[in-house]
């Protein structure tokens, strides 16, 4: 039931963000496990959730509560897309994006361990040019617990950071091993521009 919170007391980008974390999931099985959320979801706004399943499909999604609708609706692919299920890996996820961008296809982009395998999700949902997320707000910020307050995450977390006001691509957080080079690994990230309200938690 561990989970941590914050409520920044300004807004930022809700335009342009990058999400990274490494993680480590502890179970197969059971229901869903949150990592990140964001928004005010009993409040009526909406929220944007990053979440794994017990089956290791990995599911974005930002809601628009007033508008009922999704800015965002992406999972991975049942039977073709990768499964995050190993409790010996670690895996690094980056979720970028930047809804100004005039290519549909270049508004969001999902990195697992170095490679962009946006193409690997059912993207329901895509945004529009200039939505608006619900990230970077004054509202809540929960890592390991989702919008209704359950869903903890089952593992580990390493080297969680939000970068607020631009879209960066996965080599910012990490690079391949040049003994090893199917190796990803973390590089330091302490010199990012974190914005407004961004952060960065080693866990060291």
């Amino acid at each position: 039931s561990a989970y941590m919170h914050k409520t920044p007391g300004s807004a930022g980008n809700r335009r342009t963000f990058t999400i990274s974390v490494w993680f480590k999931t502890s179970t197969v099985a059971g229901g869903t496990n949150a990592i990140l959320s964001t928004g005010d979801y009993d409040g009526g706004e909406g929220f944007l959730q990053i979440n794994l399943s017990n089956s290791g499909r990995l599911t974005i999604d930002d809601f628009d509560q007033g508008g009922n609708s999704y800015n965002l609706r992406w999972v991975t692919t049942q039977g073709t897309g990768p499964l995050l299920k190993d409790p010996a890996a670690w895996y690094h996820l980056v979720v970028a994006v930047d809804s100004t961008q005039g290519t549909q296809s270049n508004r969001v982009k999902v990195y697992l361990n170095g490679t962009n395998i946006s193409s690997s999700f059912t993207q329901t949902t895509t945004p529009s040019q200039n939505d608006d997320f619900h990230v970077n707000l004054d509202q809540i910020v929960q890592i390991g617990r989702s919008q209704n307050n359950t869903n903890h995450f089952d593992g580990y977390l390493a080297e969680f950071c939000i970068i607020d006001g631009s879209q960066l691509a996965a080599t910012s957080f990490g690079e391949f091993d040049e003994d090893s080079p199917t190796i990803w690994k973390p590089i330091d990230v302490s010199e990012l521009t974190f914005g407004t309200n961004g952060f960065y938690l080693d866990f060291e």
